[in-house]
């Protein structure tokens, strides 16, 4: 048996670019539990292995999610091959009786929210909020740029910028985020065409619907569940100015690099305590 044959990964969180960390590491031949929020707000909603939360199951590249009830259902579908099991468990409780070879923090809320060295024998976290050799491990690179996807095994990766990052020429303008606090209504689907200023959902709040409108023409491959509670400010929605809508339902470019070098990190790091 080779180190990545049985050997088992937890993420933590399942959206869209820890999805492509699962995607990656169930076909390198990892087994996978994934660990959620009970409602994660996930907008790129058609790649999120998240939605099983939602759905009960999701499928992404051919890699299929089930929900799980609980933390015995949890280890019982790790006993066999099969979907990933993905159990709503934001504080890891669970994770003490898996003692998996390795935890993927794949939340990006920016900041550490609780995960420490030693929680596995390698600890890989994504992005800013995390230093390399005090909180994790390693930390993976998740700007875009020369960097994206690169191990930091000493120090920091690069801090939020606030702004988010090019795609088809276009950053900032291509996220939508809500005016004011509300209920979700979706007035188009994901892998519609749209148009700048074209409304396309509605935040139903003490004023009535306020519409969200395009800020460019593209293809809509984020957009908020419709329903969910949102407030002011929050990401719900995104235009992709590329166009293309087979982009909606893969992984991306970005979520492909990341999990690249989480899978350099995990395969560099373990064993270091059996050589």
């Amino acid at each position: 048996m080779s180190l990545v044959d049985g050997e088992l990964v937890v993420v933590r969180g399942a959206g869209d670019l820890a999805t492509g960390v699962i995607v990656r590491l169930v076909r390198a031949g990892f087994r996978v539990a994934a660990l959620e929020l009970e409602q994660p707000s996930a907008i790129r909603r058609t790649v999120c292995l998240g939605e099983a939360m939602y759905e009960g199951a999701a499928e992404v590249e051919g890699v299929r999610a089930v929900r799980v009830a609980s933390p015995e259902a949890l280890r019982e579908a790790l006993l066999h091959p099969g979907p990933v099991p993905v159990l709503a468990d934001p504080g890891c409780a669970v994770l003490s009786a898996l003692r998996p070879l390795a935890l993927v923090d794949a939340i990006l809320a920016k900041r550490n929210l609780g995960t420490r060295i030693g929680m596995a024998e390698v600890v890989v976290a994504l992005g800013p909020g995390f230093e390399a050799g005090v909180d994790a491990d390693a930390v993976v690179e998740t700007n875009r740029g020369h960097d994206l996807g690169r191990v930091i095994l000493s120090g920091r990766a690069e801090p939020d910028t606030g702004t988010p990052g090019l795609v088809g020429g276009r950053g900032r303008e291509r996220v939508l985020h809500a005016p004011c606090a509300g209920v979700a209504q979706n007035l188009k689907r994901i892998g519609d065409l749209v148009r700048a200023g074209e409304p396309v959902l509605g935040i139903i709040g003490e004023q009535g619907l306020t519409p969200v409108a395009a800020g460019i023409d593209g293809v809509l491959r984020g957009l908020i569940r419709p329903g969910f509670q949102v407030h002011k400010g929050l990401k719900v929605a995104d235009v992709d100015p590329r166009g293309r809508r087979e982009y909606c339902y893969t992984v991306s470019d970005k979520a492909l690099a990341i999990a690249g070098g989480v899978l350099e990190a995990i395969l560099g790091l373990a064993g270091r305590g059996r050589r």
